[in-house]
């Protein structure tokens, strides 16, 4: 049913949220478990449990790391170790009169949150295995400063765990400590994972370009990240702390690094469930197999071989029932563009981009030579040429990603910075790529969410804590999203995870992704690749009713026919230099066109 005066329809939000039970009631059923528990364990179990509690604090910040934002980060047990340090040292007075638990534990969540940007730092530049290496160095020079300063640490000896009060200094009396720990880190980090900040994640681990073009800074978006995971490992470590009773930097072993990697790779990248179960999963495994444990690293990486193979989603893909039904044959994407005007009503007056003799040289081969463009608000303006004529280039060069060496490209008489691509978003810039930049394992409606995520108004302290601007910006992105879905005729697919769709419903939901900016400006590349005649006309249509609320639209096209049929003005490019620019009629005739593209 379609949605009445631009809201969404009730049966595409229900839809929508129907998969997303699991992952609310399932982590609210494991602490049901965890408080039944102590009547019916022993005070063994109890050790167990509570560590598998400590190691989850950790693991919960360290998931939004390495299982969002995928970042290769190994040597994390470094920052259990300061954390522990950092606990027991200002427990026992050994640098200043001790403190009460309270400041201790301030203290190691302060350390880690700081170490945690500082080893995080490289992310920013360096790339998936020299980012782990340079955690592991960092875990090494941790491990060595502890051995080294004897009077503080106690070097090899070690030095005492700090003690809790009463009730607290039982068995069972710490373990309700570490839930209540293990609780608060799996209730911020799922409002994180949950919010518009843990879908930047996801899109900057699996479609980085879209990311910066829908407005997402990775070094803005990281930072609190690594603030957050540090903290959460510096808290684990004074725990593990009162849980090992004395410590000794031979406790931080580099299989603990490996154990909180496993737990995230097999419980599941982007998600919350999965991991815990993965942590709770690797802590009782070694107590089952005891006799085993001189082959613990073994085991580990057999395990994680044994799930790479057989179930590569993890526990949470197993645990996804809503995903593993069969999707309906034939599907037929049918836009409603006249749902469009709900998601414009607030934009602003949009205004025109032009580029003004741009220049761009890769090597000694000149992409673009001299490009002039104006694109006028409320027009379709076509750009074509054969291959390697320059036209993607150009769209590169408006979204930020090349700079020119001469010329600028302005929105409404303002010139937009180069090398800045995500504040192309931010100015009323969308756009779509030659091949659909989308997130497989998100849903739909995940996806289409992406692209507002420079609208959201809830930063990232009052989403982590789940204040009401973080439900108020949940509430308006999905309603903007099953807006933008219902335009393009998807809203069916909101629940299903993208990696299931086929080609041109992802044309689809990149289009309803950039609506999500009520952009200015639109600029689209290809968008008409792998399309059937019919999803073609549909396709122009929605273009057409797109600029008529007053966007301004850049169409990068090899259909010829949906150029003529939509285009006001067309440019024509070859060898990087315009060769032809008119209208349609006009350029279907010029004789240079015709010899050079068109060929007819």
């Amino acid at each position: 049913m379609a949605s009445v005066q631009g809201q969404p329809s009730a049966a595409g939000l229900a839809s929508a949220f129907r998969s997303g039970w699991a992952n609310r009631v399932a982590p609210i059923a494991a602490l049901a478990v965890a408080l039944v528990l102590p009547f019916i364990g022993n005070d063994y179990w109890a050790v167990i449990l509570s560590r598998a509690a400590v190691y989850w604090v950790l693991v919960a910040g360290l998931n939004l790391i390495v299982g969002f934002a995928g970042q290769l980060a190994i040597g994390y047990v470094a920052l259990l170790t300061l954390g522990a340090y950092v606990t027991s040292v200002l427990a026992a007075g050994n640098v200043m009169p001790a403190m009460p638990l309270v400041v201790c534990f301030a203290a190691a969540a302060i350390a880690g949150g700081a170490f945690g940007v500082i080893v995080g730092l490289p992310a920013l530049r360096l790339r998936t295995f020299y980012f782990a290496i340079s955690t592991l160095g960092f875990a090494t020079i941790v491990t060595q400063i502890a051995l080294a300063w004897r009077s503080v640490t106690g070097g090899g000896i070690g030095l005492s765990g700090p003690q809790f009060p009463e009730p607290f200094d039982t068995a069972w009396g710490f373990y309700a400590v570490c839930l209540i720990a293990a609780a608060f880190a799996t209730w911020i980090s799922y409002n994180i994972a949950h919010s518009r900040f843990g879908r930047a994640l996801v899109a900057i681990r699996d479609a980085d370009v879209a990311a910066e073009a829908n407005g997402i800074s990775k070094t803005a978006l990281l930072i609190p990240v690594f603030l957050l995971g540090g903290a959460l490992a510096g808290i684990s470590g004074g725990l593990f702390a009162t849980l090992q009773t004395y410590i000794t930097p031979d406790a931080f072993t580099f299989d603990l690094s490996i154990l909180f990697f496993i737990a995230i790779l097999i419980g599941g990248r982007g998600s919350i469930l999965g991991p815990l179960l993965g942590t709770i999963l690797l802590t009782i495994l070694p107590e089952i197999a005891a006799p085993l444990a001189s082959w613990s690293t073994f085991l580990y990486a057999a395990l994680l071989l044994a799930i790479v193979l057989a179930m590569p989603g993890g526990i949470s893909e197993l645990l996804d029932f809503e995903n593993r039904r069969p999707l309906t044959s034939g599907r037929a994407i049918v836009p409603n563009p006249a749902l469009l005007s709900g998601i414009f009503a607030r934009r602003p007056a949009a205004e025109a981009l032009s580029l003004k003799n741009v220049v761009l040289s890769f090597g000694g081969v000149r992409a673009l030579d001299g490009l002039d463009l104006d694109i006028k608000p409320g027009h379709v303006h076509g750009l074509i040429g054969p291959n390697g004529s320059g036209k993607t280039t150009a769209l590169n060069v408006i979204s930020g990603y090349y700079a020119p060496q001469q010329g600028e490209v302005r929105l409404g008489g303002h010139p937009l910075a180069a090398g800045h691509p995500a504040q192309r978003a931010r100015v009323g810039i969308a756009r779509t790529f030659q091949t659909p930049h989308v997130v497989g394992e998100e849903t739909v409606l995940e996806n289409v969410m992406i692209g507002g995520t420079v609208s959201g108004r809830a930063n990232f302290l009052a989403t982590l804590f789940s204040f009401p601007g973080r439900r108020r910006d949940e509430r308006e992105l999905t309603a903007k999203a099953m807006r933008a879905l219902e335009a393009v005729g998807l809203e069916a697919l909101a629940p299903v995870r993208a990696s299931r769709l086929q080609h041109s419903e992802l044309r689809f939901i990149e289009i309803a992704r950039a609506l999500m900016l009520s952009p200015s400006v639109l600029l689209l590349d290809e968008p008409a690749a792998g399309l059937s005649p019919d999803e073609i006309k549909r396709l122009g249509a929605l273009i057409g009713e797109i600029s008529r609320h007053g966007t301004a639209v850049l169409l990068v096209e090899h259909h010829s026919d949906l150029i003529f049929a939509i285009c006001e003005r067309v440019t024509v490019l070859n060898q990087g230099r315009v060769l032809a620019h008119g209208t349609p009629a006009e350029i279907r005739s010029h004789k240079d066109v015709v010899s050079a593209y068109l060929g007819v």
